[in-house]
């Protein structure tokens, strides 16, 4: 038996479940605008201003533009999320998750005194992202609910080598190594209501997943940074998707969807218990950005990065019993423009600020695959500070506001259909402190 699952919850509650897979962050989509202090001040625009150890994450060859030194920053993100369901008569309501922590680690020396050749390498993590919407009457019809959970946990770690091959010209290649679990639920429910075909009733839609599973995924980034004077320097890199396949061991009726079609259908079809594999995929990316030195104080940096949502998340892909396939979830490929300037204020005092710009990788239309965590984030303004306390440590911050952003689903003739003139919003804040040791 084989089930159309696009215009199901089904499609709508794993595609949001993949769409909060570092949606809790600073964001463009689910992906981090920067990862660490000096990043996030940046505002992500260092792929040719590299700053930290945290470029061996972001661009490998940046390790030799760096003095050698570790980095760890402590991210505090602050995320408010809502879901209006007041134009069908139900209520507005917030996730009661509002603040996570997200470490960072970053590591960069030669493999020998005055060698051309880097080490080094990035990890971070995040733990319990995702929402937690209390219960509540959505409105679309008589003793119609909305319920919805998700929780994830991404660690990432990319060791990574650099080489200096001249005074110009830097290349670089790092291996990214992702682990993964998630769990999440959504449902809706709806009180007994004549079908359009004479059936007894329209049933639930509704999907629990709370049983978490994990899984790996490995790629790979490569980076480039050249000088082309002392004023300029361009840098450009490009990293794979990762797939990440999550099994899943339901019981049954753990999914349902609505029944009702026929004088004599079931009110609702529960799919068996058994083994449900989902395959997410990480987008691949690419950037290329230049950094003009104005004075020995000055350095402005623009940054063009192309994320490449459309291939991994239009067309996803879920297996399990009786034929249960995947769906489209409506995602568009994202081009995200970045411009950052960092100042000296004197040798042991730097500051900096940023700007990032993305639209949105959903619509309106896409309203209902997105309800268990919005990545709708579009513009993210950001500041941020390093202080060298001696010749060894230093200390930095950074801030990042995002203002809320809204999209409303289209207002549809179907009765039942849950997610009509639904609001989804988003306004993110995050700070962000880091500690260095230079070698």
């Amino acid at each position: 038996m084989k089930l159309d699952l696009k215009r199901s919850l089904i499609a709508t509650s794993i595609a949001t479940a993949l769409g909060f897979a570092g949606a809790a962050h600073a964001t463009n989509g689910y992906n981090l605008i920067g990862i660490g202090s000096y990043q996030m001040g940046m505002a992500g625009a260092v792929v040719s201003d590299p700053g930290s150890a945290m470029t061996a994450i972001s661009n490998p060859a940046g390790m030799t533009e760096v003095q050698p030194q570790t980095d760890f920053s402590m991210e505090a993100f602050m995320p408010t999320r809502d879901v209006n369901n007041q134009a069908t008569g139900g209520k507005k309501i917030s996730s009661d998750s509002n603040m996570y922590g997200v470490p960072a680690l970053g590591w960069s020396a030669p493999t020998t005194s005055g060698s051309n050749i880097y080490f080094g390498g990035g990890m971070y993590g995040t733990s319990g992202m995702g929402v937690d919407y209390p219960y509540t009457a959505n409105g679309v019809m008589a003793g119609s609910s909305f319920n919805g959970y998700s929780n994830i946990a991404l660690w990432q770690m990319a060791p990574a080598l650099a080489w200096k091959v001249n005074d110009q010209l830097s290349l670089g290649v790092a291996l990214d190594i992702g682990y993964m679990s998630a769990s999440f639920l959504q449902s809706y429910g709806f009180a007994a209501a004549p079908s359009p075909a004479g059936g007894t009733a329209y049933g639930p839609y509704s999907i629990n997943m709370t049983r978490s599973a994990s899984a790996f995924g490995l790629g790979a980034t490569i980076g480039m940074l050249y000088k082309v004077n002392p004023m300029w320097t361009v840098g450009a890199a490009y990293t794979s998707s990762q797939t990440y396949k999550l099994n899943y061991n339901l019981a049954p009726g753990d999914i349902t969807v609505p029944g009702g079609a026929s004088p004599t259908a079931p009110a609702s079809y529960q799919f068996p218990g058994g083994k449900y594999t989902l395959t997410m995929k990480t987008p691949q990316t690419a950037s290329v950005g230049v950094t003009m030195h104005a004075n020995q104080a000055l350095a402005i940096s623009a940054q063009l990065k192309w994320i490449d949502w459309k291939d991994v998340m239009n067309n996803l892909s879920i297996t399990g019993p009786m034929d249960f396939t995947g769906f489209t979830p409506k995602w568009k490929s994202q081009t995200v423009v970045a411009v950052a300037a960092n100042y000296y204020v004197s040798p042991d005092f730097q500051v900096r600020a940023g700007y990032n710009y993305a639209k949105s990788p959903i619509d309106s239309n896409a309203v209902a695959y997105n309800i268990i965590l919005p990545a709708i984030a579009e513009t993210h303004y950001t500041a941020g500070f390093t202080y060298d306390l001696n010749k060894r440590w230093t200390v930095g911050g950074a801030y990042m506001y995002s203002p809320k952003k809204t999209y409303t689903a289209p207002m549809t003739a179907s009765m039942t259909d849950p997610s009509k003139g639904q609001k989804i919003s988003l306004a993110e804040q995050a700070v962000s402190f880091n500690i260095g040791y230079k070698f």
